[in-house]
């Protein structure tokens, strides 16, 4: 199977180099090259490609507003960004917006064929950083979350229990009961109950907040 590619970058003696680093695979051909992400969509149409090598940082429009464009559109290639940032505000929106790999111009001449081949049949393929970054990230919103028994302490605390009336209706001491209360400061970023509960109710933590429209006509 040959993989047809676009390479999108808008430095031309960067391009050039990926172009001849890639086209030494015989199973890898290049259909076309741009400079900028509009005529990375425009190739894309024109050549129907497997996979695009997309830079991110390009003038006019940028390599994450043209994958955005390549999956409204529909297009049925997969893109692997090939750049030299590795930040979270760069890695993210591109992972959202929906690249199938992520490399670094760094990355070995081998690494760069097994993202693209990996590419080409849906595989995603990221440098070593960047799935260091999504981990962290994975964890940090996980680090968020209010256990079921957070959530329940919460509630609780929204009806105006007091720490005392919390612990005895769920059977807990009241030491127990500040302990989740101080936890659930901690996660949502808060230093009051007050703060806490109002927190909860803008989150969907603990459903309509008393006096909203919902609430009324649930009465």
């Amino acid at each position: 199977m040959t993989i047809r590619l676009v390479v999108a970058d808008d430095h031309p003696v960067v391009r050039d180099g990926i172009v001849g680093m890639v086209s030494s695979d015989p199973e890898i051909e290049v259909v076309g090259e741009a400079s900028d992400g509009a005529e990375a969509v425009a190739l894309v149409h024109v050549h129907d490609p497997d996979v695009v090598l997309m830079d991110l940082r390009m003038p006019k429009t940028d390599g994450v507003a043209a994958i955005r464009e390549l999956i409204r559109s529909g297009a049925a290639c997969r893109v692997v960004v090939l750049t030299t940032y590795d930040s979270d505000a760069d890695v993210l929106p591109a992972i959202e917006a929906g690249a199938t790999g992520y490399l670094l111009k760094d990355a070995s001449r081998e690494d760069l064929l097994r993202a693209i081949h990996a590419a080409a049949i849906g595989r995603a393929e990221l440098a070593p950083s960047v799935v260091s970054r999504l981990v962290d990230r994975v964890k940090s919103a996980e680090s968020t979350l209010l256990t079921a028994r957070e959530v329940e302490v919460l509630g609780l605390v929204a009806d105006g229990a007091t720490n005392r009336q919390v612990g005895a209706r769920l059977h807990l001491s009241e030491a127990t009961v500040k302990t989740h209360l101080l936890n659930v400061y901690a996660k949502l970023g808060v230093s009051d109950r007050a703060a806490a509960v109002a927190e909860g109710f803008r989150r969907g933590l603990l459903g309509h907040s008393p006096g909203s429209p919902a609430s009324k006509s649930s009465r």
